[in-house]
């Protein structure tokens, strides 16, 4: 199951997502809304930090190895091959993570 925590409500929703098929459109289908914009994996906006377990993201663009070795991934084009527990994250906060630093040189 994949277990997704609302970083500002504290709300939690639990999916049983199939094999290869990506969570955010799982969490749509099941009637949940999740944080989104771009649908690609070229944005942060659906940018979660993984507490538990792993993720699959060969698409996403939107964050460098660094982050993804932080745990960092993105359920538009995340799929899970085990239980996993996350938490949504604040999208600025990702995406100074991600570009800040090239910007604030």
């Amino acid at each position: 199951s994949v277990k997704v925590t609302d970083h500002e409500t504290g709300e939690m929703l639990e999916l049983d997502v199939p094999e290869g098929r990506y969570i955010l459109f799982e969490a749509e289908q099941q009637g949940w809304v999740l944080p989104n914009a771009c649908r690609m994996g070229g944005c942060t906006k659906c940018a979660v930090k993984i507490s538990k377990g792993s993720l699959e993201q060969p698409e996403s663009l939107g964050l460098s190895k660094e982050l993804k070795d932080q745990g960092y991934a993105l359920l538009c084009v995340a799929t899970a091959t085990e239980d996993v527990e996350c938490v949504t994250q604040d999208e600025e906060e990702v995406y100074m993570k991600q570009f800040g630093k090239s910007f604030a040189e």
